[in-house]
């Protein structure tokens, strides 16, 4: 198996500084105002969204194809809430929004392999520490 890498470097104070996340996407900007407030750019929870949507999604498709209903597609969004706890800014929730169309499944089989691959594509597990719903929706 393969290993991934990302790298971050902070300048400055943590609210007047800035940094910069490196992947093999490149350079993305963030600060205090992006992970904090509504400033312009990226943060670590964005990134995580963005991990888990897509490991979501290709984990739903590969279930579905094992069971012999291929999807024509899967589209998820990953909505990662930070909030402030007694420890401090915490992740407190990661809430999964998948819609799919697969031609051949019952809405019930659907909502099955939904909530199992909530528990169980590669990021979902690496976040279990962290409270994840599922909503589902089977397009025709």
């Amino acid at each position: 198996m393969a290993v991934r890498s990302a790298s971050a470097k902070w300048e400055g104070t943590l609210k007047e500084g800035k940094g910069t996340l490196s992947t093999s996407l490149g350079d993305h900007q963030y600060s205090f105002s992006t992970r904090f407030e509504e400033g312009t750019g990226t943060n670590p929870e964005e990134l995580i969204a963005a991990a888990h949507s897509g490991c979501f999604s290709m984990a739903l498709n590969a279930a579905l194809e094992r069971n012999g209903t291929p999807a024509e597609y899967v589209d998820t969004e990953a909505k990662v809430q930070l909030r402030q706890s007694d420890n401090g800014p915490t992740i407190t929730g990661i809430e999964l929004v998948t819609e799919a169309k697969v031609p051949g499944i019952d809405e019930a089989t659907f909502q099955k392999f939904a909530e199992d691959t909530k528990d169980s594509c590669i990021i979902s597990r690496a976040l279990s520490a962290v409270p994840m719903t599922v909503s589902a929706k089977l397009v025709s």
